[in-house]
């Protein structure tokens, strides 16, 4: 079966536990897109020089790197399995594109990873490849590592990035359901130059986009959006499969490439 490569928000580690739209799509999309071989995902709370990629068999350990949520949160478990024969051909994809890379044989999933892949694969039967990112690197550079992946669909192997396209924290507003304008104006720019195939213009989004270092602060929860563009296929138009937003500003905006 044939996999696109997907940008998905991550949101609120609360996404494993609280119902909600978002929660409730991905719940529904992962039928729609069936069960793949394999998993890469790239997740913005694994920051590192260069691209380390998770190589070991075993089950992994699941990350509670955050604080001040409620216990239950902490029981959870997402027991999945690593592949070494993935991760070693994520390996040599990169390498063969002259992008350095590393392999981690003990790090477990952390939660930009294991909140996603609970609500699309609750059996955790589907095993895992987690990569880092380097917010630091230009998004040539990122987009260059998702290219480098490209064709990974055609062998069951779904490659996901795992970030947020606005994620601001400072400028929450803790209760609000409506947007702030100014998060809509940087996800609709962001969208219309994605569709457009605008590149230039998408790795200038700092100087291009509007609102651009108030929705992307550090770019760590970025960079995740151009490997997964960088990872898809080229002949296939992008497509927004959900839209909405967290406490006024936190973008669930995730895309098929």
């Amino acid at each position: 079966m044939e996999m696109p490569s997907l940008f998905l928000a991550h949101g609120s580690p609360m996404l494993a536990i609280e119902q909600s739209p978002y929660a409730s799509f991905l719940e529904a999309y992962a039928p729609n897109l069936g069960k793949p071989k394999a998993i890469v995902i790239f997740t913005a709370h694994w920051e590192t020089e260069r691209t380390t990629i998770s190589s070991s068999d075993d089950v992994y350990e699941t990350i509670y790197d955050f604080g001040g949520f409620p216990d239950e949160l902490y029981r959870v478990k997402y027991p999945a399995r690593g592949s070494s024969v993935v991760a070693g051909i994520v390996a040599d994809r990169l390498a063969a594109a002259g992008l350095p890379a590393e392999r981690d044989y003990e790090r477990g999933l952390d939660h930009g990873s294991w909140t996603l892949l609970r609500r699309l694969y609750p059996e955790a039967d589907v095993p895992v490849v987690q990569a880092s990112v380097n917010p630091y690197l230009p998004p040539e550079r990122q987009f260059a590592i998702g290219a480098a992946l490209r064709g990974l669909g055609e062998q069951g192997i779904l490659v996901i990035g795992s970030g947020v396209t606005v994620h601001n924290l400072r400028a929450v507003k803790w209760g609000q359901e409506a947007p702030e304008p100014w998060a809509v104006a940087f996800d609709d720019w962001l969208l219309e130059a994605t569709n457009a195939r605008r590149m230039e213009a998408l790795f200038d989004y700092e100087k291009q986009a509007p609102m651009a270092r108030m929705a992307v602060p550090r770019a760590e929860h970025f960079v995740p959006y151009f490997i997964a563009f960088g990872s898809g296929d080229p002949a296939r138009a992008p497509e927004t499969i959900h839209r909405s937003y967290m406490f006024g500003t936190l973008s669930n905006l995730s895309l098929r490439f």
